[in-house]
């Protein structure tokens, strides 16, 4: 059970009626904005962070107890 081409368009009328066509067109260049910064960084370095020793931290936390609070 999909959305069929009368059903989408029904939809993108009523999104057109309430934010209007300036609004969407804004939020359809930010995310294709977004979508392309990210495809960059994924070329940029498509293994990961090449420094992943200094990225990561090893945090030592002691739990508190009760009996140390008295």
């Amino acid at each position: 059970m999909g959305f069929g081409i009368k059903e989408l368009i029904i939809i993108f009328a009523i999104v057109a009626l309430l934010f209007g066509t300036k609004k969407i067109k804004s939020v359809g260049s930010d995310v294709g904005g977004w979508i392309r910064d990210f495809r960059k960084a994924m070329k940029d370095d498509p293994e990961g962070s090449k420094d992943k020793e200094k990225t990561e931290r090893v945090i030592d936390v002691q739990p508190e107890t009760d009996k140390e609070k008295v």
